[in-house]
């Protein structure tokens, strides 16, 4: 398995984990504790990753939002240098009260 795209959900005290990754067919059935185990193992494999990405710093590389923002970061993978990259363009959300016609 392949470990896609990681993303964490607060929701109130809640927090919900959405793992997207790539399997062969003979993985285990959706409703195994095989398969669960190994999507926890994935998971946890992803937040290492992470931190460990965020201990050589981040890049803000897009945000929306006004009261309530949304940030994109971009992580070096451990250990990978690479040069900052451009900030993404807005979303159709973001900007001040100005630029929305406020």
């Amino acid at each position: 398995m392949t470990l896609q795209r990681l993303v964490l959900d607060y929701r109130g005290d809640d927090l919900v984990v959405r793992c997207l990754y790539r399997s062969s067919l003979d993985g285990p059935n959706s409703g195994t504790a095989r398969r669960r185990r190994e999507v926890e193992d994935l998971c946890r494999m992803g937040l290492r990753q992470a931190l460990a990405a965020l201990e050589g710093g981040a890049d803000v590389v897009g945000v929306s939002g006004y009261t309530v923002r949304e940030d994109i970061l971009s992580l070096p993978r451990p250990g990978e240098a690479r040069e900052p990259l451009p900030l993404l363009p807005a979303t159709a959300n973001a900007g001040s009260p100005s630029e929305k016609g406020a």
